[in-house]
């Protein structure tokens, strides 16, 4: 156990109000209170890098392991997690034949993973009829069959799904979008930089290996011709950030509607490829891009989709196929696009096998086992106290009228929270797992998963399901349920510790279930109204303030710039930097109710509102290889770990407060230039 050294604990009781000290709590996980003190830089002002003001030593002694292209806090949770999986997984697939039938499904579905043996010695041939099939494509109707078979996998320009009715919470509908793409974004296709045209020639040159490796003629040719395919595809897609308005990608067309907007796309031979019942309408997303990729499907050669496919579907099921394709298929995606040295460990990638597949039932045993009841309890309180918190924030929030404040207390109100496990379990009874057969349990399970979703049509919606498996490291809001979902792998250390400071747990996930809370009254969840329809609730007045808030926000973040001509996304991270900085702001403001009026005790010489401000950087801490913060920067809706910090903190006045923070430090920002949104 080590604190930080004696000067910096000195410093950091003169900026803090220490009229209080206390003893930590017992029995915390990670140092006397739930903080790594010693993981801190104390070298480093707090105002000009906050990030490494609370986690530079961590940042520069710990190891990104060289299987993996990211290391975090939160990866730290997720490999605790499939740990503890594996041990139940291996239990399972040792289990006794009186075992309940989803523990024999577990196991079997791990150890056929497991077992590459077999899979070697098979060879290709469970992909045999798949390429076969595929082989045989005389048509551009069949081939928009084969992209609609379910256990093929195959990705698809023309794309479907079914999902909730944004607008009918009661009912699922058919989506179409664009998709068909295998590298991270449409600008990996498009940009000119040296570093993406080398990116595209080493991906032309893997998808001749792959061509080789499965004895197709002329691989060389077919990577040409699937590049270039690709390439065309990703013009048409949208910018990845015009895909977060809720509003332009909904677009409601009959199914007539649907044949007239892109008639060169066969829809009813895919629709009954699918195994879809007749439809009288759809949902199409990205409205503008549907029908030239419609066109475009209808003037590439049957013979460049067959390639395409061929390709796609031996990607796609590299896992369960000889090693010489595993390998090489991990050696671009893994290894080229993304700086991950080695592969990880079979059974790790068993263990998310499994998960994907079989995710409710492994779910079974991990509650009953990492769980305890405590936890769910004290979880439970601390939201409790998030709902107030918040309902004070929009109480007292001047850009917002009173019209619009009414609704929104209302939707606060009638958020659902859904804590650590569902209350129904998924039956996977109807999905067939054998032992000795992975390439075909991987194949049934998205089948099976398919089936399931197509039966959702014309079913009233189930509130009580859940989308996340209870051994996920991550938490969610669903917009169309006006819910929050947290599920018990994220309930730990050092995101929360039941037996920590309570500044450092609501530093930490309070400010993520605030974050959460939080996308319900952003620029899109002012969609929602409080029964989950999409509809905008919000005045005109209050969207123009709002407006106002979020484009300075987001400036703030466009001027980040991880890596060398590589900026962050401030418009397509925008809801997530949103509910980064109202989910602190709310989870201070519970912090402060919680301590019901008396002072917040002074632990090794930190104040509270310090204490909180290290829990929420801690949550944060991220090692990465550059292919890997690159690609985040360029596709993910959420800003890098650094900046999930030093963007959030030099927006709250506390933090300035808290640290000392002046003019001249490089985090310091003018009061009038800070965004405080909640």
């Amino acid at each position: 156990m080590t604190l930080l050294p004696r000067l910096a604990i000195l410093m950091a009781c003169l900026l803090a109000a220490c009229t209080a000290t206390a003893a930590p709590p017992p029995h915390a996980s990670i140092g006397e209170f739930g903080l790594d003190l010693a993981g801190g830089d104390p070298a480093v002002k707090p105002g000009d890098d906050f990030y490494r003001y609370a986690g530079g030593t961590w940042l520069k002694t710990e190891v990104l392991p060289a299987d993996r292209t990211t290391w975090s806090t939160l990866g730290r949770l997720g490999a605790d997690s499939q740990e503890r999986i594996r041990t139940l997984l291996e239990a399972a697939a040792a289990g006794p034949a009186d075992a309940p039938r989803v523990e024999h499904q577990i196991g079997d579905y791990f150890a056929a993973f497991l077992d590459t043996a077999k899979i070697d010695a098979r060879g290709l041939a469970p992909a045999a009829p798949g390429l076969a099939a595929i082989s045989a494509a005389a048509t551009h109707e069949d081939i928009a069959r084969l992209l609609a078979r379910p256990e093929l996998g195959l990705p698809s320009p023309l794309d479907f799904g079914v999902t909730l009715d944004r607008k009918n919470p009661d009912r699922h509908i058919v989506v179409v979008t664009h998709g068909g793409l295998a590298l991270p974004e449409r600008d990996f296709y498009l940009r000119d930089d040296e570093q993406f045209a080398t990116i595209r020639t080493q991906y032309r040159e893997h998808i001749a290996r792959v061509l080789g490796i499965a004895g197709l003629d002329a691989p060389a040719q077919g990577a040409e011709s699937i590049l270039a395919l690709e390439t065309e595809i990703a013009r048409l897609h949208w910018p990845i950030a015009d895909r977060r308005d809720r509003e332009r990608t909904y677009n409601l067309l009959t199914r007539a509607e649907l044949d007239q907007f892109a008639p060169e796309y066969p829809w009813a031979a895919a629709f009954d490829a699918a195994g879809l019942p007749p439809l009288r309408e759809v949902v199409v997303a990205e409205k503008s891009a549907i029908p030239g990729l419609a066109k475009l499907f209808r003037a590439t050669p049957v013979g460049t989709w067959r390639r395409y496919l061929a390709y796609h579907y031996l990607r796609t099921h590299a896992a369960v196929l000889p090693g010489p394709l595993d390998t090489e298929v991990f050696a671009f995606f893994g290894h080229t696009l993304n700086g991950q040295p080695e592969q990880r460990p079979r059974w790790k990638r068993a263990v998310d096998a499994t998960n994907g597949a079989l995710g409710e039932g492994v779910g079974q045993l991990y509650v009953a086992r990492y769980f305890p009841p405590a936890s769910k309890a004290a979880a439970i309180e601390l939201i409790a106290n998030m709902r107030a918190a918040f309902a004070d924030r929009i109480a007292h929030a001047t850009w917002m009228s009173e019209e619009t404040r009414s609704i929104a207390v209302g939707k606060l109100a009638s958020l659902r929270t859904k804590i650590g496990y569902p209350e129904r379990w998924r039956d996977y009874a109807g999905l067939e797992v054998r032992r000795d057969d992975a390439f075909g349990n991987q194949a049934r399970a998205a089948e099976f998963d398919w089936r399931r979703d197509v039966g959702r049509l014309g079913r009233p919606t189930d509130r009580d399901e859940w989308f996340m498996p209870p051994q996920t490291v991550n938490a969610y809001y669903n917009p169309v349920f006006n819910e929050i979902v947290f599920p018990a792998a994220i309930l730990q250390p050092p995101l929360f510790d039941p037996a920590a400071d309570a500044a450092v747990n609501y530093g930490a996930i309070a400010s993520i279930i605030g974050h959460e809370m939080g996308h319900g009254f952003d620029d899109q969840g002012a969609k929602h109204d409080p029964n989950g329809v999409m509809r905008m609730w919000w005045l005109e007045r209050d969207v123009a303030a709002f407006k106002v808030l979020g484009d300075r926000l987001a400036a703030q973040y466009d001027a980040f710039e991880p890596l060398p001509g590589i900026h962050v996304n401030g418009r397509l991270t925008l809801g997530e930097n949103i509910g980064d900085l109202g989910g602190t702001s709310v989870a201070l403001e519970a912090y402060h109710r919680s301590l019901q009026g008396k002072p917040a005790p002074v632990l090794a010489g930190l104040s509270g509102e310090q204490r909180f401000f290290l829990g929420w950087a801690q949550a944060w801490r991220t090692l990465y290889r550059d292919q890997s913060l690159r690609n985040q920067a360029m596709s993910d809706p959420h800003s890098p770990g650094m900046y999930r910090v030093n963007g959030v903190v030099r927006n709250e006045d506390a933090w300035y407060e808290a640290f000392g923070v002046k003019p001249g430090d490089a985090l310091y920002l003018p009061p009038a230039e800070r965004v405080r949104i909640w």
